[in-house]
C-alpha cells in the first residue's frame, strides 16, 4: 500500500518513514480494498511533553476512517492510531460481510 506522509514543523528521517510505512502496510491484512492512505505527523510548539500529532487518513471504497492522536513520541501514536484503524477495518468488514 502506498503511504503518503507528510510532516509539519520537522523534517522526519528515514527510520520513522519505514517504521510507518511497516505498520501500515499491516492494515491491509485486515482490509484489503484500501485505496489510499495518508499521514500527517505534526510537532506543536509546546512545553507539554506530549506534543507529537499522528494522524492517520485511510482510504476504502465508499467511506474514509480517520484517526488523530497526540503522544510523547511518533511510533507511540503510530502503534496507538493503527491499532484503532484496525478494529474500524474489522468493524467495517464485518457489516460489508452482513449484508451479503
Amino acid at each position: 500500500m502506498k503511504v503518503n506522509t507528510q510532516s509539519v514543523n520537522f523534517n522526519a528521517d528515514q527510520k520513522l518513514l519505514d517504521f510507518i510505512q511497516k505498520r501500515m502496510d499491516k492494515l491491509d491484512t485486515f482490509y484489503d480494498k484500501i485505496i489510499k492512505s495518508d499521514v500527517y505527523l505534526k510537532v506543536e510548539n509546546t512545553s507539554d511533553k506530549e506534543n507529537k500529532i499522528f494522524e492517520a487518513r485511510v482510504s476504502v471504497p465508499g467511506d474514509s476512517f480517520v484517526v488523530k492522536k497526540q503522544c510523547k513520541s511518533f511510533e507511540e501514536g503510530a502503534d496507538i492510531a493503527i491499532a484503532s484503524l484496525e478494529r474500524q477495518l474489522k468493524k467495517r468488514k464485518e457489516k460489508l460481510r452482513s449484508y451479503s
